[in-house]
């Protein structure tokens, strides 16, 4: 079942005239309506910003004991093309190849 939109209206207790609320989606804000906004720590409550912190805390990589150290090398293009061609997890091979070259 389709949705028609709202039909947007002014509210009454505003300044705007049909016409200026019409021309855009989001009308400037009144020196008035400035005025009588406040800071969001006065006006949330604390665990709001609790909530948000608990959440910018739990992206991205999760820490390792013994993280992997990023490196520039240079193959030969040959060997490249080998691990490629394994498919999906080469570089982990690779890596694995190396462990055993170097007697890990």
């Amino acid at each position: 079942m389709a949705r028609t939109p709202a039909v947007k209206t002014p509210p009454a207790n505003t300044e705007y005239s049909r016409d200026e609320w019409d021309s855009v989606d989001f009308p400037e804000l009144t020196d008035a309506e400035l005025d009588a906004m406040r800071p969001a720590r006065e006006v949330l409550p604390e665990a709001f910003f609790k909530a948000i912190e608990e959440q910018r805390r739990g992206r991205g990589r999760p820490v390792v004991e013994n993280p992997k150290k990023q490196v520039t090398l240079r193959l030969d293009e040959e060997v490249v093309a080998r691990f490629r061609e394994s498919g999906k997890g080469w570089q982990a091979r690779m890596n694995d190849a190396l462990r055993k070259a170097v007697g890990l």
